[in-house]
C-alpha cells in the first residue's frame, strides 16, 4: 500500500505525463482547437492543495485548469474528450480546456476571465457557511489575478463574513509575458496585501508538495472550524509558454537560463529525493508510474477521438437558449 507521501508523488507524475502527451498531440496533430494552458512544472501546487480537501469541498480554477481538475479526481477521459470538442466531454464539447467541470468529485468549474472564479468560490463558501455545512471552497488563480479589483473585493468580503474559502495563488512570476516586478510596486507582496484585508496568509514553496499539503491542511482546517478565510501564495513556475504546448525562451521576456534553473528544482524530482530514505524504490516506482499513466492517457486520447461531436441542432443547449431534446 502506498504511503500518503508516495501517493502525492504518484499524482504529480500522472499530471506531468498526461500534460506532456497532450502537448505533443496538440502540437503535432492540430485536432484540439481549444486554447490550452499547461501546468507542467507546477504540479505540486494542485496536488498538495487538493490532497488536503474532502470530496464535498469545492475547487474552482482559472485558465490553467488541467492540474487541479485531475488532482481533485476529475474524470480523465471526460477531460480529454472536452479538449477534442466531443459530446462526451465534461462540458459536452462546449467549453474546451479552460472550462472543465466535474462536480461529482468537487471540481466545481474553471473559467478564463482573469479573476472570474475568485468571487464565485467566495459565494459558494458563503452558502456553505449559511447552511452550517462543514465544507470549504478553494479557488486557484495566478499572480496576475491579484491585480484585478475583484481580488481585493473578495478578500474584504470573505474577511468581514469569516467565509470558509481558501484563496490559492499560484505565483509563477508572470502574467502572460509581464514579470511581477513590472506590475507590482517594489517592497509589496501578495500575502501582505491579503493580510492588510484581514485574511490569514501563508507564503509557501509551491514546488515542495509536502510543504504545500501541510499549509493547505492548516488553511482548510481554519476555514472548516469557522475561523475565516486563508490565502496561500505558492511560489512556482511554468516550464512552457503561457498558452500552448511550446517553449518560449525565444520570446524575449524570460531566458533559457531562468527556465533551466526552475527545471532543476522539478517538484517531482524534489519529492522523490525527499522520500528516498523512506521509500528506497521510489525511482523504480516513478518509472513504473510513467509507463502506467502514459498508457492511461493514450487510451483516453483514443476514446476521445472515437466519440461524436455535438449535434449541430443542439450546439446552443445551455447557452442562453432553451434546452431541446
Amino acid at each position: 500500500m502506498l504511503s500518503d507521501r508516495a501517493r502525492l508523488v504518484r499524482d504529480m507524475v500522472r499530471i506531468r505525463v498526461v500534460e506532456e502527451v497532450l502537448a505533443d498531440y496538440y502540437r503535432d496533430e492540430q485536432e484540439m482547437r481549444t486554447p490550452t494552458h499547461f501546468s507542467i512544472g507546477q504540479e505540486a501546487s494542485a496536488v498538495g492543495v487538493c490532497g488536503a480537501t474532502r470530496p464535498e469541498d469545492w475547487v474552482y480554477a482559472a485558465h490553467r485548469s488541467h492540474a487541479p481538475y485531475l488532482a481533485k479526481g476529475g474524470d480523465l477521459k471526460a477531460m480529454v474528450a472536452e479538449l477534442y470538442g466531443k459530446q462526451d466531454g465534461c462540458a459536452h464539447g462546449r467549453g474546451g480546456s479552460i472550462h472543465l467541470v466535474d462536480q461529482s468529485v468537487g471540481f466545481a468549474g474553471s473559467a478564463a476571465i482573469l479573476g472570474e472564479m475568485i468571487p464565485v468560490a467566495v459565494g459558494s463558501a458563503w452558502a456553505f457557511a449559511r447552511a452550517n455545512e462543514p465544507r470549504v471552497a478553494l479557488t486557484f488563480f495566478g499572480d496576475g489575478s491579484t491585480e484585478e479589483g475583484v481580488f481585493a473585493e473578495s478578500l474584504n468580503f470573505a474577511a468581514v463574513h469569516r467565509i470558509p474559502v481558501v484563496f490559492v495563488c499560484e505565483n509563477n512570476l508572470y502574467s502572460i509575458s509581464s514579470p511581477l516586478s513590472a506590475r507590482q510596486p517594489g517592497g509589496t507582496s501578495i500575502t501582505r496585501r491579503a493580510e492588510a484585508a484581514g485574511v490569514t496568509s501563508l507564503a509557501v514553496d509551491g514546488n515542495d508538495v509536502f510543504a504545500v499539503k501541510e499549509a493547505a491542511e492548516k488553511a482548510v482546517l481554519q476555514c472548516r472550524e469557522g475561523d475565516g478565510p486563508v490565502l496561500l501564495e505558492l511560489a512556482t513556475y511554468r516550464w512552457r509558454e503561457h498558452v500552448g504546448p511550446g517553449w518560449d525562451a525565444d520570446h524575449g521576456y524570460r531566458t533559457q537560463e531562468e527556465i533551466d534553473s526552475w527545471m532543476a528544482g522539478c517538484p517531482i524530482v524534489r519529492a522523490a529525493d525527499a522520500l528516498r530514505e523512506q521509500e528506497p524504490e521510489i525511482d523504480a516506482m516513478v518509472a513504473g508510474w510513467r509507463v502506467q499513466f502514459h498508457d492511461e492517457i493514450q487510451a483516453a486520447v483514443a476514446y476521445a477521438k472515437e466519440r461524436p461531436f455535438p449535434e449541430v441542432d443542439r450546439l446552443l443547449d445551455g447557452a442562453y437558449a432553451p434546452v431541446t431534446h
